[in-house]
């Protein structure tokens, strides 16, 4: 019976609507990384141009992810989960679209913007919505359902790319959002923040993270142990091309294949450690364990001997599964904090450490020219596995925390 009711319970509106979210999300996510170049080329941009002056939509897609995640958390917290959910899909479905018809880099680096600020709000607002609408017992099933659903959204996006031009590309993903704004009319609120909204406490604060050294030292903490995954995804995996020949594969490996068998490996893993934590009772438990499981892929892919695509390609999907932990990453940010500052926390910390990027590619350029490839990389991997340990150990244990309760001031 027990069995049957989780099952109708993940099965509801609500969970499905915010995994799907997230698909969409993925997809128009990861879009521009996977027809960059087609793109580029097709305005004009050539050449050395790729690689200089035509990381600027990127650029400017992070930036407005790290905008977004501000702007959504809060407005999550004030005026609930759902006007997220909405407003943001909106947004960024809008702006897909309408990057089908740039005809510059400007259009370009500005639609990116606009997209990256609708891009940073699903996932947090997914994630602290079914968080808060499934009982204790079961949420994580739910989280992890929402991050592995959400995690192939890559995967279509490489396979549209191969089968029509990037303008229709833009055009499916934002269609493909707009359809979504059709299910949410049957998604409820949470009850806890409408709870919330009766109550006379503040939401939204974010200077209430600063006004207590406790609260502060917590926030950073689910922002750090984030970390690896985007030196996994955002060093490793993207730069795979560059990579497999500094390692002396016999062929240059391709971009978009690298992301996707990277982010099949992510789903999968997401689905592995909702499991795992529900069966260890414990998300740091499996958090560890995938600290250290992503350092023996790292070390595997830069020092393996066997040298075939095939077992590159394998490696990629080794280092996807090791950080299948994002949704529940997202989930542990969720759960350490009060409803009334639970949406700022679960959007901003994600969107943080994609934010964090920059810095970790800083670190590895500046050790390249000194160390090489290869011993740069492991040297950040290193720094960065070191700090989500020491954060991890400042982290309260959640599973089974009941999150009806508030922040104080």
């Amino acid at each position: 019976m027990q069995n049957k009711s989780t099952f109708q319970q993940l099965m509801s509106v609500s969970v499905w609507v915010a995994a799907l979210g997230y698909f969409v999300d993925i997809y128009d996510l990861i879009l521009f990384s996977v027809v960059r170049i087609q793109s580029l080329e097709s305005i004009g941009i050539t050449g050395k141009q790729l690689s200089s002056e035509g990381m600027l939509p990127l650029h400017t897609q992070m930036l407005g992810m790290l905008v977004g995640g501000l702007l959504w958390g809060i407005l999550g917290d004030k005026k609930g989960r759902l006007s997220v959910l909405f407003g943001s899909i909106l947004l960024y479905s809008l702006a897909n679209i309408a990057n089908g018809f740039v005809t510059n880099l400007t259009q370009y680096a500005i639609l990116r913007f606009i997209a990256g600020v609708g891009l940073a709000g699903e996932l947090g607002a997914g994630i602290t919505l079914v968080a808060e609408i499934l009982p204790k017992e079961v949420r994580g099933y739910g989280t992890s359902l929402v991050g592995a659903v959400g995690m192939l959204g890559a995967v279509l996006a490489y396979i549209i790319s191969t089968l029509f031009d990037w303008r229709t590309c833009y055009f499916i993903g934002g269609g493909l959002g707009l359809m979504l704004l059709v299910l949410r009319v049957s998604v409820f609120e949470s009850g806890m923040f409408q709870h919330t909204q009766k109550a006379d406490v503040q939401r939204g604060n974010f200077l209430m993270l600063f006004s207590s050294f406790a609260r502060f030292r917590k926030y950073l903490a689910c922002i750090l142990i984030g970390l690896p995954t985007w030196f996994v995804i955002g060093l490793l995996v993207t730069l795979a091309p560059e990579f497999s020949q500094e390692l002396g594969f016999p062929t240059k490996a391709k971009a978009g294949m690298a992301i996707m068998f990277a982010y099949i490996g992510i789903s999968l893993g997401d689905l592995a450690t909702g499991l795992l934590s529900q069966w260890l009772r414990s998300r740091r438990k499996v958090v560890l364990l995938c600290v250290i499981g992503a350092s023996l892929a790292i070390a595997l892919y830069l020092l393996a001997p066997i040298k075939t695509m095939e077992f590159f390609y394998f490696n990629c999907f080794l280092l996807g599964f090791s950080m299948g932990y994002w949704a529940l990453f997202v989930t542990i940010a969720a759960e350490q904090f009060g409803t009334n500052l639970r949406a700022t926390i679960a959007t901003t910390a994600p969107n943080f450490v994609r934010g964090a990027l920059p810095l970790i590619l800083l670190a590895y350029e500046w050790g390249k020219p000194v160390y090489g490839m290869v011993v740069s990389a492991m040297l950040v991997g290193s720094v960065v596995m070191g700090i989500t340990l020491l954060a991890l150990a400042f982290l309260e244990e959640t599973f089974s925390k009941d999150l009806n309760y508030h922040e104080e001031q």
